[in-house]
C-alpha cells in the first residue's frame, strides 16, 4: 500500500511513476512513494515539522516525543485556520472597497 501526503486515492500507474524517498520526523525515518513533482514539498514540509519540534524541545522541555508532534500538529492547524481567515477577510475588504467603487462611479454617471 502506498503512503500518500494528500487525500486523493492512488491511481492505477506504473510505480516507476514514483519516487521512493526517506524522510526523517522525529529521530524516524519513513519512507514514502510521491511523484517527482511533489518530491520537494514533500522534503520541505519534513523539514518544517521537523524544525517546529525542535523549538518545541528547547521551549518545553521533559515532553516526548508523541506530545511535540500534537503540539506541531495542533501549531500548524491553528495557523492553517488563521490563514484562512486573513484570506477571507482581505476578501470581504476587497468586496466593500468594490462596492464603494461601484457607488462612486454611478453617482459620477448619474451627476
Amino acid at each position: 500500500m502506498e503512503k500518500r501526503i494528500d487525500n486523493k486515492q492512488p491511481m492505477e500507474t506504473n510505480n516507476s511513476e514514483f519516487l521512493n524517498i526517506n524522510v526523517t520526523l522525529c529521530d524516524r525515518p519513513y519512507r514514502l512513494k510521491v511523484k517527482p513533482e511533489e518530491e520537494q514539498q514533500v522534503r520541505k514540509a519534513a523539514k518544517y515539522i521537523s524544525d517546529k519540534v525542535r523549538n518545541l524541545q528547547e521551549e518545553f522541555a521533559g515532553k516526548d516525543k508523541q506530545d511535540y508532534l500534537a503540539m506541531c500538529a495542533l501549531t500548524l492547524g491553528v495557523d492553517k485556520f488563521n490563514l484562512e481567515s486573513d484570506k477571507s477577510g482581505s476578501d470581504s475588504d476587497v468586496l466593500k472597497d468594490l462596492i464603494k467603487l461601484e457607488k462612486q462611479i454611478e453617482k459620477a454617471l448619474n451627476t
